[in-house]
């Protein structure tokens, strides 16, 4: 009895394992059935966009966003589906797209994506819409057709512009190119990739942030801080209000300070503080121009001509675009006196062996420190005295 006992309990087991086996083999559910379709159909979409098949990416749904990128040159384009929330015949999708501009981009541009779905007639799904995540970037097709323009070793991608126009832009670029590599050396990419939105508005949205941040501001680099492992997907992004303001030698200055950006920035992380990587990127910019320091720093010179000379390089909260635009720009006026002084009495050999000192440390604390002491062989009090004589000299 005792032995049929055991049979009868080892038979329950098998039974609730054979059930569970044949549940199992049912098929996956509704919701993983719905996911997968779903993620086949944003990689059809997504192979449409790679092969600039309009038909393949029309039978995927709206024709957005394809009518407006078809001009950007691609070598990836993949949606990965991160969470799908049905209801119904609708879906809405929360998808990372990871792009790369082909010959530009050695990683790709990751973006947040949301997407609406609805079931057709066939019962397939279908996009209905493809818009940023909530709080994510915009990207430059989500605000109009993209131009694409060539130069040398520049890309210069617009909405709102003509041809004309963004050829200017790609002219300026490719001169930046030459010239940031003869301050800098030859150990970067010299590819640079330019956005130009129709507005201030269109650039604050590329950014993620509120247009009142760079209202004033010519252009911004994203991507340029990070030193290991593959290049991150650079852009300069161009707020056209800003940058039509200024004359062509100011148009050029511009480019190559963000140029600077793009060339530097495996060198440039959180052991660098803002006074040497946007007085650097400005030291490029104007170096071979002719400028005095009278005229490319106006602002320092009136604090220093009014006896309010800095007591110490700025803070890296002295460069906020939102706050007072003349404390901005004696913050990167007080960047560029430093390291012109460097190039001044050290040589620019020096300059540059420092600013890869410092971000060879990885950390900040002690970086400039360490720099000074191995590459210039002084201290940071004796260095900021040296500066603030500099400003007297030069601007006083």
């Amino acid at each position: 009895m005792a032995g049929r006992g055991r049979a009868s309990k080892s038979s329950v087991i098998a039974v609730c394992l054979l059930l569970a086996s044949l549940t199992a083999c049912g098929g996956p559910s509704a919701a993983d059935t719905a996911r997968a379709e779903v993620q086949l159909v944003l990689d059809r979409r997504a192979a449409a966009v790679l092969h600039h098949d309009p038909a393949a990416y029309a039978a995927t749904g709206t024709r957005d966003p394809y009518a407006r990128v078809r001009a950007v040159p691609l070598t990836d384009w993949t949606y990965r589906l991160k969470s799908l929330r049905r209801s119904g015949d609708t879906a809405v999708a929360q998808a990372e797209l990871r792009y790369r501009v082909t010959g530009y981009d050695k990683a790709p541009v990751t973006a947040g994506r949301t997407l609406t779905l609805s079931t057709g007639a066939d019962g397939k799904w279908y996009v209905d819409s493809d818009r940023p995540r909530s709080k994510s970037a915009q990207q430059l097709w989500d605000q109009g057709t993209v131009s694409v323009v060539h130069g040398r070793g520049s890309l210069v991608l617009g909405v709102g512009h003509g041809d004309a126009d963004l050829r200017g832009y790609a002219r300026l670029a490719d001169r930046a190119i030459p010239a940031v590599s003869d301050a800098w050396g030859t150990d970067w990419s010299r590819h640079v990739v330019l956005l130009v939105p129709g507005s201030l508005e269109g650039m604050a949205g590329l950014l993620g942030s509120p247009a009142s941040n760079y209202r004033g501001i010519a252009a911004v680099t994203t991507g340029e801080t990070g030193g290991a492992g593959r290049a991150p997907a650079d852009r300069i992004i161009v707020n056209p209000a800003a940058y039509g303001m200024l004359g062509p030698l100011g148009k050029q200055v511009v480019l190559t300070h963000e140029t600077t950006h793009v060339a530097t920035r495996a060198h440039t992380n959180a052991a660098t503080p803002l006074w040497l990587s946007e007085g650097y990127a400005d030291w490029v910019g104007y170096r071979g121009t002719g400028r005095t320091a009278h005229e490319a720093a106006p602002e320092l010179r009136r604090a220093v001509t009014g006896g309010d000379v800095p007591a110490a390089l700025p803070a890296d909260g002295d460069f906020g675009f939102a706050g007072d635009p003349a404390r901005l720009a004696r913050a990167y006026e007080s960047g560029w006196t430093a390291c012109r002084m460097i190039a001044d009495q050290w040589g620019e050999r020096h300059l540059d062996d420092f600013y890869r000192a410092v971000g060879a440390h990885g950390v900040r604390e002690g970086a400039v420190e360490n720099a000074l002491r191995k590459v210039l062989g002084t201290t940071l009090e004796r260095f900021t005295e040296q500066w603030r004589a500099y400003l007297v000299r030069q601007l006083g």
